[in-house]
């Protein structure tokens, strides 16, 4: 049956649009019928005609005739499902949110922590009106992810700023809203972050126990489950496990090989292949392998001739470097780079233990440059 337009409603319409979840600009893509026009049938101001009837129906991938004024009980059934469907959300808002996240997360390399946070802040503020506002269950669980992925970033910022009891809060906010939503990915990303501080803590067995078990809740496809991979590696470098370690280095390998570079290659939440050079560098260094020096040079000599910036990732390259440079016995040199790196500006409190551990070696040494280092970093970083 194909009602006439003198059958519908505006309103039911609406209803019908909504409930599949689409906003008037997705409509008008679907319909080739204008935005405004589609607004002006829905809110009786145009008459509506058997052609904008099947416009609807195909858009929405239904028959036509369920636009007809139903029996009493299919009235019911649509009162249940207009409910259940009700929003005062628009269509684009989750949209514009999503792509917000997608920013701060690609902002995080290079924006100090200090203003990302605020940047954070603001958008957890949107979202939590949004929580408390109507909505349909897929948009409650849309929420939920979002809020779950800006905790995480916001729990990342506060371990950079040495802030662990904040830290801890928001990845705790973070992994509870993971379980809520079942999104493994963000539960794996909560581990991984935890790891990583207890590393940065020197509690080296608690951060390989929590990479692995970030692996295993991890879809296996996942960036999560290559950083976790990686940090396990890392771990188990500082435990002096060298089997393991290479062990670790041999599976991320196998991961990243073939891996594409993703469309926003700086997002903390994106493995980038790239990255993997500067795990191996890190890697190594801490486990005492000759061949950090090369793998640092490599990673250096690729972000100068990059295209974009990232100045904490040639930071801790250049550490990397300062640390196997002890290892070959060229402690003057590993004093020029660590000096470099100090007045470079671009640490954070959660970088400050692996600055003290390099000129720590350098001393050892003997070199006389080692105080100057200790100097600067006094002068640059008031702690």
């Amino acid at each position: 049956m194909n009602p006439g337009g003198e059958n519908v409603t505006g309103e039911r319409l609406r209803a019908a649009r909504e409930a599949a979840g689409l906003s008037l600009s997705a409509m008008a893509a679907r319909t080739h019928y204008s935005k405004a026009l589609l607004g002006m049938l829905e809110n009786g101001q145009r008459q509506i005609r058997p052609e904008h009837v099947r416009a609807y129906a195909d858009a929405l991938g239904i028959g036509s005739a369920l636009f007809v004024e139903p029996t009493d009980g299919e009235r019911a059934a649509a009162e249940w499902i207009q409910r259940a469907a009700a929003s005062d959300i628009g269509g684009d808002t989750l949209d514009r949110l999503d792509q917000a996240v997608d920013d701060l997360a690609a902002a995080y390399p290079t924006t100090p922590p200090s203003e990302l946070l605020v940047r954070i802040r603001q958008h957890l503020g949107c979202a939590g009106r949004l929580m408390d506002s109507r909505k349909t269950l897929t948009q409650h669980r849309r929420l939920l992810v979002t809020v779950g992925w800006l905790s995480l970033l916001a729990s990342t910022c506060h371990i950079d700023l040495g802030e662990l009891q904040a830290a801890a809060a928001r990845g705790h906010l973070a992994w509870k809203l993971a379980g809520e939503a079942q999104h493994s990915e963000i539960a794996a990303w909560c581990l991984e972050t935890r790891a990583w501080q207890q590393l940065t803590d020197g509690a080296f067995t608690a951060a390989a126990e929590l990479s692995r078990a970030a692996q295993a809740i991890a879809p296996e496809d996942s960036s999560a489950f290559i950083q976790a991979m990686a940090q396990e590696g890392r771990a188990l470098a500082r435990l002096g496990d060298s089997k393991g370690t290479y062990a670790a280095l041999r599976r991320v390998a196998r991961l990243v090989s073939g891996l594409s570079v993703p469309d926003r290659p700086e997002h903390h939440f994106r493995y980038d292949p790239a990255k993997s050079d500067a795990y191996v560098a890190t890697t190594l260094a801490w486990l005492g392998d000759p061949a950090a020096e090369p793998y640092a040079r490599h990673v250096l000599a690729d972000l100068a001739g990059a295209t974009s910036v990232r100045p904490r990732r040639n930071a801790m390259a250049n550490l990397d470097l300062g640390l196997a440079l002890v290892a070959a016995d060229k402690p003057d040199e590993a004093a020029d780079v660590a000096l470099a790196v100090v007045t470079s500006g671009n640490l954070v409190p959660s970088h400050y233990w692996r600055v003290a551990e390099v000129v720590s070696r350098i001393e050892g040494r003997g070199a006389p440059d080692a105080a100057v280092v200790r100097e600067a970093f006094r002068d640059t970083y008031p702690v």
